[in-house]
């Protein structure tokens, strides 16, 4: 009988350590936005070498996507490039230098957008990393922050956010900012408070220099 209660004791103790095992996920998703409205066009170089960084940084198993804030940027057609990295180094390798030529070959090419549909670009970002099934989801709107719809369009959404980490890259000034510094200040308030809303984090990292800082745990 003690054999068996140990026996027993022991079937409980091994279910336990199964039940109780962490099974998060230690890789990182990471959804890159780029604003290619207006005179920001310009600023899409800069975005070069964030991408460069974030390839050097990413890990096999991690995973990578960007995409441009067009007019409705709810939608597959706005993602420029995407990829799951293999397990294996030299592919992985292989795989990040094929994503950055098309990347390089998008900004090269950038054409202008009349609208601004940042909401519509996190939904789709969210979308992607929770798909992904990375345990540190990290979304990169490299934009003004500026947000121009066309009409007809429905962004009033609440964001469901638990567990994303949100920076907001090279937010520039516009031209009414520097008339009225208080509408860029409204701005960024407006948007960290709809991020924190919805369960999310929110950073603001304007100096470049910095880019270890980008997707810090």
């Amino acid at each position: 009988m003690k054999q068996l209660a140990w026996v027993t004791t022991l079937i409980a103790v091994a279910a336990c350590l199964m039940g109780c095992a962490d099974t998060t996920s230690r890789a990182r998703g990471v959804y890159m936005l780029l604003d290619t409205s207006g005179t920001y066009r310009t600023e899409l170089n800069k975005a070069q070498s964030i991408v460069s960084y974030l390839l050097g940084t990413l890990q096999p198993g991690d995973s990578f996507g960007i995409a441009r804030i067009d007019t409705g940027s709810f939608s597959e057609k706005d993602i420029i490039a995407k990829i799951n990295f293999d397990g294996r180094p030299s592919v992985a390798n292989n795989q990040k230098r094929l994503f950055k030529e098309k990347i390089d070959r998008f900004i090269d090419s950038a054409k202008g957008s009349p609208y601004t549909d940042i909401t519509g670009g996190v939904l789709q970002a969210v979308e992607y990393l929770n798909e992904s099934g990375a345990g540190q989801k990290h979304i990169l709107i490299f934009s003004d922050l500026e947000e121009d719809l066309e009409k007809g369009y429905v962004r009033d959404i609440p964001f469901r956010m638990e567990g994303v980490q949100v920076v907001a890259l090279n937010v520039t000034k516009l031209r009414s900012d520097n008339i009225d510094p208080r509408e860029y200040l409204k701005r960024l308030e407006q948007w960290r408070q709809r991020i924190e809303d919805g369960g999310g984090s929110w950073r603001v990292i304007n100096d470049l220099e910095r880019l270890d800082k980008i997707i810090a745990g």
